[in-house]
């Protein structure tokens, strides 16, 4: 895991909105954006449409739509965090 991924995953500890995702991070929208697909692809994110809908893993458009969804880190993802 990068520190970068790691920050990240400290803010996701509740679901998220990207803008405020970009807020809490020390780092610019350019650099979250592959963070965020890799946590993705690690499965230790989950993207949600807003704070109650989680979308299902083909409903998710991470290269399109990432500025539009909330996040939150997933079991795999707090325990990969937490064992760093």
């Amino acid at each position: 895991m990068t520190d970068q991924e790691f920050d990240v995953l400290d803010e996701l500890y509740f679901v998220t909105p990207f803008e405020e995702l970009i807020e809490a991070v020390d780092l610019e929208e350019e650099e979250v954006f592959p963070v965020l697909k890799a946590l993705l692809e690690n499965g230790w994110i989950k993207c949600y449409r807003d704070y109650s809908e989680e979308l299902l893993p083909h409903e998710v458009n991470i290269n399109r739509c990432y500025q539009e969804y909330s996040y939150l880190a997933t079991k795999a993802g707090l325990l990969a965090h937490n064992g760093r």
